[in-house]
């Protein structure tokens, strides 16, 4: 039987009854005949309150003992306060000590970086990246209730794989028995021989890229959200992923408000996301970028600052769609004009794909297009792309049997989550993230 138990998440619901909490000593302060202490207990703080004559005189000694983080259970009564984290405070009558914590490492003073991360099996416990993490289950679970409401099935892709999916360079490897295998940078692949079973599906994971950045985008293990649909188009794509990315913000900004206050969020911005969104083809985005001086050549592709100025201009997420296909991947389908018909079996100019381009400096969130859909040009696209044939039968057979217009798109989870927060660097969006020199705890 599951065990009931106070949360202070829930302390509206217990307000003038008196109740048992667990849970971790996040401050303590003496005044004299009256103690103040702030719990924890992983729903949420509280101020608890103990009075000299009110409480057991045990609690009152007791209360000298206890030091930061260490584990506590207090009895007493709750009551409104305003000014207690959460807006509710317990008058103390019993305190129990579970455990004695030793002197906490991470003190209110401000850490370094460096100390943080190698700490950070203790920082997620404060309280801005508890509310980081907070949101990003949020998230999570907003992503899920989208696609599954709209009879979307989730399809797991593997790990391991034998090829790359997004290019060779950036392939973590390892030995799979007598063969060599690699972590998948990407479940899209294995997501349309899912579209071509059920529809519409979406694979939701972990992805990894071996690259040697340093910015505060990018992790070396991060999770993608992965749909990929039959008998769609790039419209349909785009429609689809601002519909998506609407139900995902609107959903954490009316469930985590208290969260994202936390995080001093401006969430007037994040209110702003509604559907639709702008829709710049690459050519039109090259405008606005030499208008803000922030010139590119055509065919190159857009780094932070371009990402940066294209959200400055537009002040909510926008779509860059119709890029040059020399930057694009193998699989996505081509086309010579803008709007024009599809190029076949011939190199065309642009890649029928989209790039969306969130604003405030967090740049590409999602990327996707509509994929190649004809056998003999997907063949000559692997070669073009120096790819082994062989390596991609499996996925040529979706071009031999029952072949259909198809498409799908890809949103990293951490960029995401750290563009809704409002943080700096991604590696506050995941518990323990993996970049360049991190690798522990």
């Amino acid at each position: 039987m599951f065990k009931q138990i106070f949360q202070i998440k829930n302390s509206e619901k217990f307000e003038g009854q008196t109740v048992t909490a667990q849970g971790w000593v996040y401050q303590s302060r003496s005044s004299g005949k009256i103690k103040f202490l702030i719990l924890r207990d992983g729903t949420g703080l509280m101020q608890c309150v103990l009075f000299k004559g009110e409480c057991q005189e045990a609690a009152f000694l007791d209360f000298e003992k206890i030091t930061q983080e260490s584990a506590i259970e207090v009895s007493g009564k709750i009551k409104k306060e305003p000014r207690s984290p959460g807006g509710y405070e317990m008058g103390v009558q019993t305190l129990k000590i579970l455990h004695i914590a030793e002197n906490y490492p991470i003190s209110p003073k401000e850490h370094g970086v460096e100390f943080l991360m190698h700490n950070r099996h203790l920082w997620i416990r404060s309280q801005r990246q508890w509310a980081a993490l907070k949101v990003r289950a949020e998230v999570i679970k907003a992503i899920c209730e989208f696609y599954d409401e709209r009879g979307f099935i989730r399809f797991d892709a593997p790990i391991l794989t034998p090829s790359a999916c997004e290019g060779t360079t950036t392939l973590f490897g390892t030995d799979y028995f007598d063969e060599k295998a690699y972590l998948s940078q990407s479940g899209q692949l294995y997501g349309e021989t899912g579209a071509m079973a059920f529809g519409n599906i979406y694979v939701f994971g972990p992805t990894f890229r071996a690259e040697k950045s340093k910015t505060r985008k990018h992790l070396t293990e991060f999770w993608m959200i992965e749909p990929e649909m039959a008998f769609y188009d790039l419209d349909d794509n785009m429609k689809l992923a601002e519909e998506f990315v609407e139900y995902v913000i609107q959903t954490v900004v009316s469930r985590k408000h208290q969260e994202l206050k936390i995080l001093e969020r401006d969430l007037s911005k994040l209110e702003n996301v509604r559907a639709p969104f702008p829709r710049v083809s690459y050519d039109e985005a090259i405008k606005v970028l030499d208008k803000r001086g922030v010139s590119v050549p055509w065919g190159e592709d857009f780094g932070a600052p371009h990402e940066a100025a294209l959200g400055e201009e537009f002040k909510k997420p926008v779509f860059i769609h119709h890029m040059p296909s020399q930057i694009k991947a193998f699989y996505f389908k081509q086309c010579n004009e803008v709007g024009g018909p599809p190029a076949v079996k011939s190199n065309g100019r642009y890649a029928l794909g989209c790039d969306l381009i969130a604003p405030d400096g967090y740049g590409e969130i999602i990327g996707g297009g509509q994929r190649e859909d004809d056998l003999e040009t997907l063949k000559l696209r692997i070669q073009e792309h120096g790819l082994s044939e062989d390596d991609y039968r499996w996925y040529l057979d979706l071009r031999r049997y029952g072949s259909v217009p198809h498409a799908g798109f890809g949103m990293g989870l951490e960029r995401t989550v750290a563009w809704i927060t409002g943080v700096e660097h991604v590696r506050e969006t995941v518990p323990y993230p993996r970049m360049l020199n991190t690798l522990r705890p």
